[in-house]
């Protein structure tokens, strides 16, 4: 089938959506959750064909891979969505004019989104559960990396479909190739959202080529500020945390920011971080606290290019600082506007950070690995916002609607 012909089914199928009755929709997803646990040896294996062609040190091999409990965990996320309230038909606003016209700001879903991703084939079960619940049809385009665990679980969620009689052209899989990429940026006239998760690279060629609107989910360059007034048991807890809990995704930590005051705290952090064989790119004065006590393979002097970098793996830079506002500048230069968290004692001094901070999600006293939508209370996320316009953050429901006005009269004209 052309894509354009795929587009338009899925187009077609986007307007039954607001007629499905939210309870449905419920059955649906909570359906597919059990189906999901039901064929998890069957996603297992595709996934394993897609894992045999990556070699397992690539940063993105963790994010490919599935496990038992990672789909057990998709599950239960794509049932939390199912009891989450829906987003459509909210009235935002409501108002009646001196003429008796009454004017409602209602929300409404965005009709067909698009979502670009690399190897990360969980997107495919939390975008098509997000999207549905949203009112949305959506259009898939996974990368090559993925394909045969996408085409596994788009089958798995077509069945349910069908089983409630619903069109399974709702969700709709691409093929992995660049042009289908490239005509899917063009479709303004199919589709209505575009929303890119991936490397700042795939982000970059999104923005630049694309004819409808984009949300970017940008790169996650994080930072934690360790301030002179932090708790050192809190801060090597969250550092720790921040850094080895899943090295491989966004929220991961990239560059700890320590405080002159403190650097005979490091050791006892880095004592920590070697638990995990961490890798280490230090500055002169962070380099030499830790020299004696890090291993020699797993320590090295910063460059310029350690410092703004998303590792997506057991990797972190180290930058001393002499004062808040030197922290805050680094931050500034540096961050991708993803997550950045302080540790600190000092409530004006955390004020003052969540204030001058610009980012999508500021922490402080804990780890950055929170920044995502489960965790948020959202369900699950189609992806973390780092702009400004529409949505920023962790993206879910309410962002995946707009509004329309609902104008109700009875025979009002408008005077000459």
């Amino acid at each position: 089938m052309k894509i354009e012909q795929q587009l338009q089914k899925t187009l077609e199928a986007s307007r039954g959506l607001n007629l499905i009755e939210d309870d449905q929709i419920k059955a649906v997803l909570f359906e597919l959750a059990n189906q999901a646990r039901a064929n998890s040896e069957f996603i297992l294996t595709e996934n394993q064909k897609d894992l045999d062609r990556m070699v397992s040190t690539d940063p993105k091999f963790d994010r490919l891979k599935l496990t038992k409990e990672r789909i057990k965990g998709i599950a239960f996320d794509i049932e939390n969505v199912a009891e989450l309230k829906t987003p459509v038909g909210r009235i935002l606003k409501e108002t009646i004019r001196p003429n008796g016209l009454k004017i409602s700001k209602v929300t409404v879903p965005f009709g067909v989104i698009g979502i670009i991703y690399e190897a990360r084939p969980n997107v495919t079960f939390d975008v098509f559960a997000l999207c549905l619940k949203s009112g949305n049809a959506c259009v898939l385009k996974g990368g090559s990396d993925a394909i045969y665990s996408n085409q596994a679980i788009v089958s798995i969620i077509q069945k349910v479909l069908k089983k409630f009689e619903l069109d399974e052209n709702i969700v709709s899989l691409l093929p992995a190739g660049r042009e289908e990429t490239n005509e899917m940026l063009r479709a303004h006239r199919h589709i209505d959202l575009i929303i890119p998760r991936g490397s700042q690279k795939l982000i970059n060629f999104v923005r630049e080529n694309a004819t409808i609107p984009v949300i970017e989910t940008g790169a996650g360059i994080c930072h934690t500020y360790f301030d002179e007034f932090g708790d050192s048991e809190k801060g090597r807890e969250i550092i720790f945390n921040a850094k080895t809990r899943r090295p491989s995704v966004c929220n991961a930590l990239d560059c700890l920011i320590i405080h002159e005051s403190r650097l005979n705290e490091l050791p006892d952090f880095a004592k920590k971080l070697s638990e995990e064989n961490v890798l280490i790119y230090a500055d002169e004065r962070s380099y030499h606290q830790i020299k004696n006590v890090y291993s020699t393979n797993l320590l090295f002097k910063a460059s310029e290019e350690s410092f703004g970098t998303e590792f997506l793996s057991m990797k972190m830079a180290i930058k001393t600082v002499g004062s808040f506002d030197e922290a805050l500048s680094h931050i500034n230069k540096y961050s991708s506007k993803h997550s950045e968290a302080i540790i600190s004692e000092n409530n004006e001094r955390i004020e003052k950070f969540r204030k001058m901070v610009d980012a999508s999600s500021v922490y402080s006293n804990t780890s950055t690995a929170y920044t995502d939508g489960a965790q948020f209370g959202l369900g699950a996320e189609i992806g973390i916002s780092t702009q400004k316009l529409h949505a920023r953050g962790p993206m879910a429901l309410e962002e995946l609607t707009s509004y329309k006005w609902i104008i109700e009269g009875d025979g009002q004209t408008r005077p000459r």
